[in-house]
């Protein structure tokens, strides 16, 4: 369909305003449904109100979710409806407050998720691979973290008698979860058996037992402050709760000893002994099972290590709820508190699939993720929920070429006017999107999990990939670099916000900056 540019001077206005063309919109089956979604999509962005205060904030933080992974995902979204993908949106990109965030950790250009989920948590950026602590912090020396750790948000809402929670599809001892709650001169010192002795004896805690004994070691750290703990935490790591003794192992542990914990202790038990009110759940039915209008406190440890991809969800032996699922069953425990919660929900497994050199394992992970960015909007009051979506750093992902309109985001360039795909000087045909490193190409067919790249050899390069279904999902892309694992990316990251406070989000920000969006939603500091 081609534009009547004669229809109307303010649907051209709204075009420009909200980036959408219609004669690049053949999903739209008329100009009045392509204007009055376009106005829908103006009129989202232009509203404004003078109420900058929340009640509750939710963090969406998508792990790797990059600028790159954005557009790819983007583009997936449609062709999976059935549309050539490009002029779709995904459910945050509405939101009517934008920014682009600067990534880089204090001491290093390229991030980590340690130093960058501890500058969104504190104000307060740091290095590279350090939890909840600022600069002055000597990485993996444990006499360091006295006198230069910092406080969360979290921590401040919990200060101020909100309820708090955590959500993570990554080990909830990762460093983006970990950073929420965590002190730690290395973020992986997960459990006690990944700490030097020194560290030990000097009476460094691992990042398990600081999120069990959270209210203890808070309380500690501040005179006079009395809270009751974070009240919903959930996602993969069980593993690092549990004793290094089979007797531990749950009913769907994978390794013949599960635990890793060389200090004897149960943590579950521990938690469990804590808070004789709490639930504490493995799986599916487990999950399934809790009464969100009854609990008030729940720990959920659903896998031994991360947990599934969501393409291998159905594989689980014992089940696991998706990110959607836990974020819905959060959002309904926290809100039972009448002054409001902090949330903050991990997309873990993006991260891994790029690392994994596996873009359709990103995707997945990023439509899922979007999925729980729909239920926390739906599941919320607009006027008195802060909802923020933005990722720690991005990857060396690409989109390439010159493919045509509608190719597939996952298949081969096919150049416009052509039916074909196009080949470069070497005579191969070549994918749109590929890593700058990492392991190279792989093409495992219809395997859903990413991390099986890892039993293969790195095979980066060119390679023919001419009788090679490169939309699979199995298939790993070429890098150019030979690395064991492909690599973060330094560029800047997007937030969008929408909710009281959302007005402010806006330019080039530091991604410190995250962390006052929060406090001045939320008056944290005031406490």
């Amino acid at each position: 369909m081609k534009f009547n540019w004669k229809a109307s001077v303010s649907a051209l206005a709204l075009a420009v305003s909200t980036g959408l063309q219609a004669d690049v919109l053949p999903a739209y089956q008329s100009e009045s449904a392509w204007f009055t979604d376009a106005q829908t999509k103006l009129t989202e962005k232009l509203e404004t109100t003078n109420n900058f205060k929340a009640k509750n904030v939710i963090l969406f933080v998508g792990d790797g979710m990059g600028i790159s992974t954005l557009t790819a995902s983007r583009i997936r979204k449609g062709q999976l409806a059935g549309n050539p993908g490009e002029e779709g949106y995904l459910a945050w990109e509405s939101f009517p407050g934008t920014a682009l965030v600067k990534t880089y950790n204090v001491d290093a250009q390229t991030p980590d998720s340690a130093g960058t989920m501890t500058a969104m948590m504190s104000g307060l950026k740091t290095d590279v691979g350090v939890i909840g602590v600022d600069e002055d912090i000597e990485r993996g020396e444990c006499s360091t973290v006295a006198g230069n750790e910092v406080i969360t948000a979290l921590e401040l809402a919990e200060i101020k008698g909100l309820s708090t929670g955590v959500v993570s599809t990554a080990r909830l001892t990762h460093a983006t979860p970990a950073a929420t709650y965590a002190k730690s001169a290395d973020r992986n010192w997960e459990d006690v058996s990944d700490m030097p002795e020194a560290a030990v004896t000097a009476g460094c805690a691992d990042i398990a037992d600081q999120l069990v004994h959270f209210e203890d070691y808070l309380e500690s750290r501040y005179t006079g402050i009395d809270v009751d703990g974070i009240d919903v935490a959930m996602g993969g790591g069980r593993r690092h709760f549990l004793p290094n003794d089979a007797a531990f192992n749950s009913n769907d542990a994978v390794s013949e000893t599960e635990g890793d914990r060389t200090d004897s202790r149960d943590l579950t038990a521990e938690w469990q002994e804590m808070y004789s009110d709490g639930v504490y759940v493995t799986d599916q039915a487990g999950f399934d099972a809790v009464d969100a209008a009854s609990t008030t406190r729940l720990f959920g440890l659903f896998n031994e290590s991360h947990m599934q991809y969501e393409a291998d969800r159905a594989n689980d032996v014992a089940g696991e709820p998706s990110i959607a699922e836990m974020t819905s069953k959060a959002i309904d425990i926290l809100d039972n508190n009448d002054k409001g919660f902090f949330l903050m929900v991990e997309s873990g497994r993006i991260d891994h699939a790029h690392h994994a050199g596996n873009a359709s394992g990103a995707l997945s992970e990023t439509l899922a993720f979007e999925q729980a960015i729909e239920a926390a909007v739906a599941n919320t009051d607009p006027s008195e929920t802060l909802i923020l979506v933005t990722a720690d750093h991005g990857h060396v992902f690409t989109i390439a070429g010159y493919p045509k309109r509608g190719n597939p985001i996952l298949g081969k360039v096919v150049n416009v006017g052509a039916d074909e795909a196009a080949t470069a000087a070497d005579g191969m045909p070549y994918t749109t999107v590929g890593y700058m490193n990492g392991f190279g190409f792989n093409d495992l067919g219809t395997e859903t999990d990413s991390d099986a790249i890892y039993s293969e050899e790195i095979n980066a390069g060119r390679m023919d990939i001419t009788g090679v279904d490169t939309t699979a999902a199995g298939y790993h892309q070429e890098a150019l670099i030979p690395l064991s694992s492909e690599t973060h990316s330094g560029e800047d990251i997007a937030l969008h916000g929408t909710g009281p406070g959302s007005q402010l989000i806006q330019g080039v920000i530091e991604q410190s900056v995250v962390f006052h969006l929060i406090n001045q939603s939320l008056g944290l500091i005031e406490e």
